[in-house]
This record gives C-alpha cells, sequence and structure tokens, in this order.
C-alpha cells in the first residue's frame, strides 16, 4: 500500500523516526537501519502488540481505538496540532467532506480593507496562492502580487530566499502548515500540482515533507533582509477571513516608534513616489 493510500502509516513512520532512543529514555543499541525508535520499540513503550503496531503502519487496520492513539502519540511526542491530525487520518472516510476546488473569491469588504491599510497586507489561500495584495505588500516583496505561491517563491526563487535570513526556519513552519491547512484532502488538484513540483525541483522541501510536520501558524516577529530599507523586524498576523473556505488576511506591522517603523515608513514613501499608478490593491484576475 504506497503512502498516498496510507496515510496514517506514512505518518506513523515518519514521526517515529523523528524520535531518538534517548529522548525515548530506552539504550541505543543495535545497528540502526533507519534514525529514530523501531517499531517494535514504538510498541514496547505503547504498550500494544509489535504484531498490531505493524498492522497500523502497513494500513491493516485503520480503526484503533482512542486509547493506542494516545498511547502512541506519548511515545511519538506528538503536539496538539499533530494529535489532531493523527485523528483527522484515522477517522472514518465515508463521512469526511471532500473539498471541490474552487477559487476563492474575496469578500468586497475585505478587499476594501486591504486597500486601506497604511501596512504591508495581502490575502492568501491554504495553498499559500496569493489572491490579493496591498500597494506596500508589493513593495516589502514582489512576490505577494496576486498570482503568486509564497511556498514556490520561498523554495525555487533566490530573490525570495534573500528577503528571509532566517529561510531555514521559515519553509519548516510554511511546510508544516501546508500539512495542516489540506489535510487528508491529498486527492485536491492543486495540492497534487504543487507538492509535485516543488518535490521534483527542492531537495529541502523533499526533506521537510517526508517528516510529516504538522503545525498552525501564529502571529509572530519576522525578519527579513529588505534591499531598499535594509534588516526589518516586523509583526506577522494571520488572521481568518470569515465567510470564505480557508483565506486568510496577512498584514505586517513595526512596534510604534521602533526604527523599523521608521524604515517601514520609509518604503512606503518610496513606493510611493515609484508606483503612483499602482492600485492600492491588487486581485487575482480570470
Amino acid at each position: 500500500m504506497s503512502d498516498s493510500t496510507n496515510l496514517l502509516g506514512a505518518f506513523l513512520r515518519a514521526r517515529r523516526e523523528l524520535v531518538t532512543p534517548e529522548q525515548a529514555g530506552i539504550p541505543d543499541v543495535g545497528v540502526r537501519r533507519v534514525p529514530g525508535l523501531r517499531r517494535e520499540e514504538v510498541a514496547m513503550l505503547a504498550g500494544i502488540s509489535a504484531d498490531y503496531y505493524l498492522r497500523l503502519e502497513r494500513g491493516r487496520d485503520r480503526r484503533p481505538s482512542v486509547q493506542v492513539l494516545e498511547s502512541i502519540a506519548r511515545v511519538l511526542r506528538l503536539d496538539d496540532d499533530h494529535w489532531a491530525h493523527l485523528l483527522s487520518l484515522v477517522a472514518d472516510g465515508s463521512k469526511r467532506r471532500r473539498r471541490k476546488p474552487r477559487k476563492e473569491v474575496p469578500p468586497p469588504g475585505i478587499l476594501k480593507l486591504v486597500g486601506s491599510l497604511a501596512q504591508p497586507a495581502f490575502l492568501e489561500d491554504r495553498y499559500f496562492d496569493i489572491v490579493a495584495s496591498n500597494r506596500l505588500a508589493r513593495a516589502l516583496s514582489p512576490r505577494y502580487a496576486p498570482g503568486g505561491n509564497q511556498m514556490r517563491d520561498l523554495f525555487l526563487d533566490p530573490a525570495e530566499q534573500a528577503l528571509h535570513p532566517e529561510w531555514q526556519n521559515v519553509t519548516e513552519c510554511f511546510v508544516a502548515n501546508l500539512r495542516q491547512a489540506v489535510g487528508t484532502d491529498i486527492d485536491d488538484p492543486r495540492f497534487i500540482e504543487l507538492t509535485g513540483e516543488l518535490s521534483l525541483a527542492s531537495p529541502r522541501f523533499r526533506q521537510l515533507w517526508g517528516r510529516h510536520e504538522v503545525r498552525g501558524q501564529t502571529g509572530a516577529p519576522v525578519q527579513l533582509n529588505h534591499p531598499q530599507v535594509g534588516e526589518l523586524t516586523l509583526n506577522r498576523e494571520r488572521l481568518a477571513v470569515g465567510g470564505t473556505e480557508g483565506l486568510m488576511l496577512i498584514v505586517f506591522h513595526a512596534d510604534a516608534g521602533s526604527e523599523h517603523a521608521d524604515k517601514l515608513a520609509l518604503l512606503a514613501s518610496l513606493d510611493q513616489d515609484a508606483t503612483e499608478r499602482d492600485p492600492l490593491v491588487d486581485i487575482v484576475h480570470d
């Protein structure tokens, strides 16, 4: 059974390979063909038979009890995001609502808000496609123009990589969030297209994707190295847009009175001088 159909097995295998014997509190003996814990070690620590755990990884049993899952989650050191993902993988497939791929249309009010903000702001969907952006967002990075994709730019565009001095951490976060956003919708055409392209073109993406990290994005400071104004530390907020499936409003803002606020104001001034005819807000056009 392939990983594309045995989601539970692929997840368990990837996660156990990330837990060392030392972390699990057991001696590291013998030659290990793969990093992390062996199947029988996970079974022993979880209090289940090695044969039953093997059946779980091979997709022969897809309805383990919550108690078994809790024991395995403890051994694999799963946090809340990974626990929720694990539960979604063993849910009754007949009860899952398959998403119909469709282009999200941002509400008119949100577009007005994006255009009125004095901070860099844009709308993204669950694949990190840019749906709409304001002028200052495009000044912060021209890759924030509608029609672009942040995942593709982060992994394949040297200019976008140079913008992020903490590129390693940023890519980790984005891949883990893509896992969470897509969930079990692995037959989604847009998802298949994006992950297929990045898996072929980026060794870094292949490495991160294979770890099955799952994590939601929250507001946090980000560091940027802008070609015009230099080093910037901005707060990045990510807010769900009501009435849509997966659209998020992203807003960057600097701490009031900081040198970074001054640099952001300078960037806005430079951009206004250079792009008077650029629309305040731009969206993806059919």
